[in-house]
């Protein structure tokens, strides 16, 4: 099988030293088989690597591309060192110096004991419309983890420094590669990470340093929350390990469904009942409003399903000062039952309008000049 070596790195032939060495390093750390458990990574490994070894010396590159994999094949041959059996270690000090190309893998992990933080918790919270828009305290009872009193949270007594990493919580393994020695660090599997060795384990909590609880506090929820807000508590989540950090609390807001008013966004809708005198006449109205009851003008001749804004009678911005509105639209009730003197009123007045036939005259005309 044909070994292309710029396709395995992925660059065209007129590539750089550099852009080769960027490929490279890619790539390595992609398919190096302590970071891919893949397969195929240990294959891929070597073949970057075998491609890397030609492409990175300017005497193997300029065979290679005068004839091929085919110089490499004939020097295996003549029992001379194939691509894959070469050694970077002598590119140390030239300009295409692979030694430092694994700097990110030794790099790539702190040193130090190993803080784990405890996990965040979710409490779902119901809240009523005006409590949403105004923002409101509550008081909720969760249940967690929480230090453990009987040994303040270190998990025993007579703490000591791990033996296998020295307190770091880490410990540095050392292979040889073919491009010298190469060093990775992890986790100290001794102590976990911690660093501590504990001689007499608490017989509260079993070296943990949480228990589980119970805790009642109070949180702020800010103004103009919605459906499906998130509302971070920090610090009031588990009790990390060891008296390490605490996570965080996450209420999930529900708002309950209100018997008049219904909220989009930051606005405020409201259907309100009108009579037909009132709409025909104008007047004046008492609306409920998030902030008690407001009165609204209704102009004469209101017409049913009219929408009436009144500015800044909607919930408060989250996180910010302005408000939105509140929208009103009236609907005119038509009475089903009405008195004698009303119904002739009613009557006469209706057979001198003759509002019906022109109501009608009109609807034709419009169906006339749309079938037209």
């Amino acid at each position: 099988m044909t070994k292309d070596y710029y396709e395995r790195l992925g660059v065209e032939r007129n590539a750089s030293k550099e852009e080769i060495k960027k490929a490279y390093k890619t790539l390595a750390k992609k398919y190096h088989p302590d970071l891919n458990k893949s397969p195929d990574a240990t294959e891929r490994f070597k073949e970057i690597n075998e491609a890397a070894a030609v492409l990175g010396d300017d005497e193997k590159r300029r065979r290679y591309d005068s004839v091929g994999h085919s110089a490499f094949q004939q020097q295996s041959r003549n029992q001379g060192p194939t691509p894959g059996d070469f050694d970077f270690s002598q590119f140390s000090g030239h300009d295409f110096d692979f030694g430092d190309i694994f700097d990110f893998f030794a790099g790539g992990m702190r040193a130090g004991p190993r803080t784990v933080r405890g996990d965040d918790l979710r409490y779902d919270l119901d809240l009523t419309l005006e409590e949403a828009a105004f923002g409101a305290s509550k008081r909720i009872t969760i249940r967690k983890h929480e230090r453990c009193a009987e040994c303040n949270g270190k998990g025993g007594k007579n703490v000591e420094q791990c033996h296998s990493c020295h307190g770091q919580g880490v410990v540095r393994q050392t292979r040889q590669t073919p491009f010298g020695v190469f060093q990775t660090t992890g986790p100290c599997r001794t102590c976990g990470g911690t660093g501590q060795h504990i001689k007499n384990l608490c017989g509260e909590c079993g070296g943990d340093g949480v228990v589980n609880g119970t805790k009642t506090i109070t949180v702020d929820i800010p103004a103009g929350v919605d459906e499906g807000t998130r509302v971070r508590v920090a610090g009031e989540g588990n009790a990390g390990p060891r008296n390490s950090s605490s996570g965080d609390l996450y209420l999930f807001i529900s708002v309950e469904p209100h018997p008049v008013f219904n909220r989009k966004g930051y606005d405020i809708h409201l259907d309100a009942p009108i009579t037909f005198p009132l709409a025909v006449f104008g007047g004046e109205i008492e609306v409920p409003t998030l902030d008690g009851k407001s009165k609204l003008k209704i102009p004469h001749g209101t017409q049913t399903h009219t929408v009436f804004r009144l500015r800044d009678k909607g919930v408060q911005e989250l996180h910010g000062s302005g408000r939105g509105d509140q929208y009103v639209r009236v609907i005119i009730q038509t009475p089903e039952k009405l008195p004698k003197a009303q119904e002739r009123a009613l009557r006469e007045f209706a057979g001198e309008s003759k509002d019906d036939e022109r109501l009608q005259k009109g609807l034709f005309s419009k169906l006339k000049d749309t079938f037209s």
